[in-house]
């Protein structure tokens, strides 16, 4: 038993140094600002419902031009969410249900998401996202937003 769970523990240790990632991460050594371009996909397979919004400058905080957004993203197996940053609009998102694939401008491979997991969305990240798998991935996404009119996902 001991020599089993030890060779599990190896196997496990040897994919990551070779190159597999930690779930959600960007992997080691993969980390490289502006590595990867941005693409011009269009929405694909995605619904984008926001659930509800506070203006900020209304409330104690008093943050002006700011909206606190709170939305579901359901994207359907093959459905892109198109390139989009972060510079300006902060964000936190929980992955629901499914499995997604992100495409960020600061990692030089493809980083995998899987149900359960949140990834912040700072200043310094532009990335798209694409659903691989053959189940509905859902998201849920908390975003600061500077422009009511900004629809990016």
């Amino acid at each position: 038993m001991l020599k089993s769970s030890l060779a599990v523990v190896a196997l496990v240790a040897g994919s990551l140094v070779a190159g597999g990632a930690v779930a959600g991460e960007c992997p080691s050594g993969a980390f490289k600002p502006n590595v990867r371009e941005k693409v011009d996909f269009k929405p694909v397979g995605v619904t984008d419902t926001t659930l509800g919004a506070i203006d900020l400058e209304k409330q104690p905080a008093k943050i002006k031009g700011r909206e606190l957004r709170f939305r579901k993203l359901t994207i359907e197996p093959g459905g892109i969410v198109p390139w989009h940053s972060h510079d300006d609009r902060p964000a936190l998102i929980y992955i629901a249900e499914g499995e997604i694939i992100e495409y960020a401008s600061n990692c030089a491979l493809p980083i995998l998401h899987k149900a359960g997991e949140i990834r912040p969305e700072v200043a310094g990240t532009s990335h798209w996202w694409k659903n691989l798998g053959d189940k509905t991935a859902v998201l849920f996404v908390g975003d600061v937003r500077k422009d009511p009119h900004d629809h990016h996902m």
